[in-house]
């Protein structure tokens, strides 16, 4: 949140340097056209008068001209430097951000997949614990028949255990 507070803040930089610089190129031409009229006012002067002066006038636009598109080029270098290093920050965030994204998406998965493995585990244990029932439940059948007939066979014990105790 604040680096992306600090790139548009450089931005913002980045474009008052530049439309700076444009009003200044903009200021630089204004003089240079009112150069080039007052040079060319000069040139038929000195086409009159005497050839040194030209010369040494030229030579003075020249330098100034130099100037003015050496300070020009450096107020763009400037305002390209604060772009970049804007652009080089905001990358920076963005791919931040996105090794982040994809730690805690691999995070997720890796406990998604300890879930389903545990989950299954315990499934597994209980399909063979009904199969193991289901096992036990088929003797059962067998086991109630056995019970009916001891049962009746012990009541057959207790009517003749009663009976006897009757004659006694």
């Amino acid at each position: 949140m604040e680096g992306e507070r600090e790139a548009e803040e450089s931005n913002l930089d980045s474009k008052a340097k530049l439309e700076a610089l444009i009003s200044d190129t903009e200021a630089n031409n204004i003089v240079t056209h009112q150069m080039n009229s007052q040079e060319r006012e000069e040139e038929d002067d000195d086409s009159r008068g005497g050839e040194s002066k030209v010369a040494s006038f030229d030579q003075k636009d020249i330098m100034k001209a130099l100037e003015v598109v050496e300070r020009d080029s450096v107020a763009i270098a400037e305002s390209f430097t604060s772009l970049f290093t804007s652009l080089r920050l905001a990358l920076s965030e963005v791919t931040s951000t996105s090794v982040d994204h994809m730690a805690c998406f691999s995070d997720a998965a890796g406990r998604l997949q300890e879930c389903a493995l545990d989950a299954a585990t315990k499934g597994n244990r209980y399909i063979n614990s009904c199969l193991r029932l289901n096992e036990e439940m088929k003797s059962i059948d067998s086991l109630a028949t056995q019970l009916k007939v001891l049962r009746r066979n012990v009541d057959a014990l207790d009517s003749g255990i009663s009976k006897l105790l009757r004659l006694t």
